[in-house]
């Protein structure tokens, strides 16, 4: 078992940065891979990125590539997403999310709001 909290989200303006947190209860966080998630008003969840036990593996949506980060400190149970270059469109509830490789994301935090005026 995992549970999953989020925060950093907020307001901010377009061109900005924020950075979301996510702490992992349990003593197996190096045993899972983690995403982060979105969900827009109106809108299905979207993948965001992922990224694997190690770290050194990572994927991103396409309209994120080269403006947000994934990353995790398995010393501290965290996986963060660092978010620059905000648009409007990212504007969402975003959600972290954990899995044992090749399964499904099982794990799910409860979302943390950002919101990005223009």
């Amino acid at each position: 078992q995992v549970q999953l909290t989020e925060s950093g989200g907020g307001l901010v303006q377009a061109g900005g940065s924020l950075r979301l947190s996510c702490a992992a209860s349990g003593r197996t966080f190096s045993s899972y891979n983690m995403g982060w998630f979105r969900q827009a008003p109106g809108k299905e969840r979207e993948f965001v990125a992922d990224l694997s036990r190690s770290g050194d593996i990572t994927a991103y949506v396409d309209s994120v590539e080269g403006r947000f980060t994934i990353s995790r400190d398995n010393a501290e149970n965290t996986v963060y997403l660092q978010m620059n270059s905000l648009k409007p469109e990212d504007t969402a509830v975003y959600y972290c999310a954990a899995r044992i490789p090749g399964r499904e994301w099982e794990y799910w935090g409860q979302g943390t709001q950002v919101t990005v005026s223009s």
